[in-house]
């Protein structure tokens, strides 16, 4: 993979080496953390990747892809395409509803912006699954939403409002959102992994959908440390940098402290002087501007508040910042880290009298119908899940993660997987969907002829639980 930023070492940037590798050891300890990557003074000091996600394949970003969008409205103000004072209803007037109340009427740019559009709750909920059809029209469907409160009096995390930010930079240059920052923004950079979701009429869905690798985020928050400058160029105003990285509003309030620093354009403000882009289940692109640091993160966490105070309780004190040491050995490369497979033995005595053996599944809301446990031809664990009258294979590693392709979800994946024997009777598998927070925790409990599976997720916009379903051998 080609480099974005310079490497460096710790010390040669003026940070104990072991307060970096505190902060490794406590992000290994949260389990589900898939990539780290810290900048000094412009320089990577310290980069590591729990295999098997891996330096060169773009992660999801969830609400990342906000940062990104507000970026976008940042350049479009300053190329003279729209002001922050400009109404909603005047930019997207195809989308308003035939009689508009006074709220949306008096809603602007930077009540997108600053998530204050006056709604009661997030308006995209409901809109990727009930609006799939194209000409279906999202931002109809979310102006048509009752504007409960005064524009600017209320701040409610609303997804819905960068969508109708994507939407309106698309009606106004005539491309999607990715297209029109290539150029300003992404190629400067050298952003090459870029991808953007769309919804069913092309418009990149803004508020989510954006996957890049772990230093194209690095890249983009060193851009925004540097006020907008990249290699003696500006690519992005300054004054926006500044206002967008602001505490332009209040939010809260939430028990994690956190999320009660106020928010600016489409980033949220830290505590200790620090900002950050941020996505679902832990992607994070932290500023730190007192001490010229950029941190990059992704994971697969529903405990948030965890990964930054592994930041501050590493970086903050005193003692991890020191003076550069001549004579002392570099320190060492990236970090070579792993995500845990299951613990558990290779084989087990009851595998011997279920392998080959198909289970038929109770009616369950997955149409999971039946599974059975045999051994590929090259000594893997495989396992054959009938959904919907279509057999699926899936094969583990042990002790190892096993790369392959999965479509138990409909589009094929690429996944690595593991899985041991927890007791006798117990087999316990890891599906990792690689370059995403999600995977899926299998377990088989088998009594006799009867099974029990059990299917969760680590993290889930809804509920964790995938399948609990019982099986009966199917015999002669």
């Amino acid at each position: 993979m080609s480099r974005i930023l310079p490497r460096s070492t710790p010390r040669a940037e003026g940070v104990d080496p072991a307060a970096v590798r505190r902060l490794v050891d406590r992000l290994d300890g949260l389990e589900d953390v898939h990539s780290l990557l810290v900048v000094r003074h412009g320089n990577v000091i310290a980069e590591g990747w729990w295999h098997p996600h891996t330096a060169d394949r773009p992660h999801t970003m969830f609400s990342v892809s906000k940062s990104f969008t507000s970026t976008a409205v940042g350049l479009a103000v300053d190329e003279g395409l729209l002001s922050l004072d400009d109404r909603v209803v005047d930019l997207l007037p195809d989308d308003v509803p035939a009689d508009p109340g006074e709220h949306l009427r008096a809603m602007r740019v930077r009540h997108l912006l600053t998530m204050t559009t006056g709604h009661s709750a997030s308006t995209m909920e409901g809109i990727d699954r009930t609006i799939s059809l194209p000409g279906a029209r999202w931002a109809r469907s979310i102006l048509a939403q009752p504007v409960d409160h005064e524009p600017g009096t209320h701040f409610v995390y609303n997804t819905g409002a960068t969508y109708l930010l994507s939407a309106i930079l698309h009606r106004l240059t005539g491309e999607r959102l990715l297209d029109y920052l290539t150029p300003r923004l992404l190629a400067p950079l050298g952003i090459t992994h870029a991808e953007w979701e769309q919804d069913p009429d092309g418009i990149d869905t803004g508020g989510f959908g954006l996957s890049i690798t772990t230093e194209e985020m690095a890249a983009f928050g060193q851009l925004y440390l540097q006020g907008g400058r990249w290699a003696g160029e500006q690519l992005v105003p300054a004054q926006w940098v500044a206002a967008a990285t602001a505490a332009q509003v209040p939010n809260g309030p939430h028990d994690w402290p956190e999320w009660n620093q106020g928010y600016g354009y489409q980033f949220w403000q830290c505590r200790y002087g620090a900002y950050r882009a941020d996505g679902a289940f832990g992607q994070y692109i932290v500023v730190w501007p007192e001490k010229d640091l950029v941190i990059t993160m992704t994971s697969g966490l529903t405990d948030l508040q965890s990964v930054l105070d592994a930041v501050w309780e590493t970086l903050l004190p005193d003692d991890a910042w020191t003076a550069e040491e001549p004579g002392v050995e570099p320190e060492p490369g990236p970090f070579e880290l792993a995500l845990r497979p299951p613990a558990g033995a290779a084989e087990s005595p009851v595998e011997s009298t279920v392998a080959g053996v198909t289970f038929d599944l109770a009616a369950n809301e997955r149409d999971v119908s039946a599974l059975a446990l045999g051994r590929a031809d090259d000594g893997r664990l495989e396992l054959t899940v009938t959904i919907g009258g279509l057999d699926h294979f899936v094969r583990f590693g042990h002790d190892a993660w096993s790369s392959g392709t999965c479509t138990l979800q409909g589009a094929p994946a690429d996944v690595a997987t593991s899985a041991a024997w927890a007791d006798e009777s117990t087999l316990r598998g890891r599906m990792i969907f690689v370059g995403t927070p999600f995977e899926w925790h299998l377990e088989l409990r088998f009594a006799g002829d009867g099974v029990t599976v059990t299917i969760d997720r680590n993290v889930s916009f809804g509920k964790r639980g995938l399948l609990h379903a019982t099986g009966t051998a199917r015999r002669g």
